[in-house]
This record gives C-alpha cells, sequence and structure tokens, in this order.
C-alpha cells in the first residue's frame, strides 16, 4: 500500500509540475500595464475567471496534499523496528541421503601387538 501511495505521489506531482510549466504567469502581460497596448488600468492585467489549466492544477494540487498526508500518516504509524537477518525463523529440512542407512555393528575387540596369552592347560594326569 505505502509504496503503491509513492508511486501515485510522484506521479502527481510531475503533473503539476507540467501543468505550471504551460501556464502563461501573471507578469507577462506586465508590459500591457505601461501603456504598451490596451488592458486594464492595473500593471499585471486584469483577472478574469480562473483557466481549465489553473484548475486543473488546483485539483492536482489537492490530491498531492493528501496524498502527502496519507504517507505521512502511513510512516507514522509503521513498525520502525530495524529487522536482523539473525533474528529470522529458518525452515530446516532434514537431510537427504543419497545412500541407504547403514547398519551399527557392535564395536570390534581392540588390536593388540601382543598376542594374546591364554591359560597353560592342566596337566593330564593328575
Amino acid at each position: 500500500m505505502y509504496q503503491v501511495l509513492m508511486i501515485v505521489h510522484v506521479l502527481i506531482a510531475l503533473v503539476i509540475v507540467g501543468l505550471v510549466m504551460l501556464q502563461q504567469g501573471r507578469g507577462a502581460d506586465a508590459g500591457a500595464g505601461f501603456g504598451a497596448g490596451g488592458g486594464s488600468g492595473s500593471v499585471f492585467g486584469a483577472r478574469g475567471a480562473a483557466s481549465f489549466l489553473s484548475r486543473t492544477t488546483a485539483v492536482f494540487a489537492t490530491m498531492f496534499f493528501l496524498t502527502s498526508l496519507s504517507l505521512a500518516y502511513l510512516a507514522g504509524n509503521k513498525d520502525n523496528k530495524p529487522e536482523d537477518i539473525m533474528d529470522a525463523q529458518v525452515a530446516v529440512e532434514p537431510a537427504k541421503r543419497d545412500l541407504p542407512p547403514v547398519a551399527v555393528q557392535p564395536p570390534a575387540a581392540p588390536k593388540a601387538d601382543v598376542p594374546a596369552v591364554t591359560p597353560p592347560a592342566a596337566p593330564a594326569g593328575q
């Protein structure tokens, strides 16, 4: 929602810049007030009804203010807790084996360099 509103806000700003650049300034007829032609007695000429461009600019300016207030509200109510990569839960899958499991065998007797000593057999005649 925030990103969409930000895109709309920027587009409205660009439209306002274009509309203002298309309009003729109030001082464009300033020469008429100093005797360079007809017109009213004021320096900047008579101000008639607002033109289509000025009304459209006013509408877009109102939309710009509304999107500005909306963005400020969303930014103020946003959770500003920084996200840490180390805090994220990672789902770990059990390891997959390529080979079948090996049967566990009992441990072999330790090998030694000295042969095992067997007790002497009992004498046969006794």
